[in-house]
Parts: structure tokens; sequence; C-alpha cells
């Protein structure tokens, strides 16, 4: 998981770096300071990347699909999942073709 997690703050981090230099050096014709930005990148991208980590860690949790009971042989269904699951009463017949219109 942290081979994951390090590629795409890398890969992010790599992307603006290289958008902000090309933008600073070919439209503007300003002198790019290579180190300042990489602190103030990395000081944008990690939190917004933590805080995205985060939120999506508890969203599996919530809506995982059950919960192993103490003896781990009977599962205990989640309730959240199962609403999250149900489809809009309009697609209960959706491919039925015997009615007619």
């Amino acid at each position: 998981m942290i081979p994951f997690h390090l590629s795409n703050v890398l890969l992010t981090l790599m992307v603006s770096f290289a958008a902000h230099a090309g933008f600073t050096i070919y439209i503007i014709g300003d002198e790019f300071n290579w180190l300042m930005q990489l602190v103030i990148l990395i000081f944008i991208i990690l939190p917004i990347y933590i805080l995205g980590h985060l939120a999506f860690e508890k969203y599996k949790l919530v809506y995982k699909k059950y919960t192993p009971a103490e003896s781990g042989k009977i599962l205990v269904l989640n309730e959240k999942y199962l609403k999250k699951k149900k489809w809009p009463s309009k697609f209960k017949n959706y491919n039925d073709f015997s009615k007619e219109k």
C-alpha cells in the first residue's frame, strides 16, 4: 500500500511541478526557483492527498458489505450497504417487455 501512495504523490508532484515550470519559464519568462516551488507544492499536495485518503477509508468503513461476528463464522450484513444497493422502484420491471405501454 505504501508504494501505491508514494507513486500517487510523486506523480501528482511531477505533473504540477512540470506544469508550473513550463508556464513560468516559457510563457511568463521569469526565473524559476526550483526549491521554493517544490516546498510549496509538497505543502499543497500532501494535506489534500491525506484528507482524500481518510475520506475514502471512512467511506469504505461505512459502506462495507458485512462484519464478521465474534466467532468468525456468522456474517452480519451492514444496513447502510443494503440501503445503498437498492434500485429505484421504476427499475423494478425495467427489462420486462411483456407489458404494453
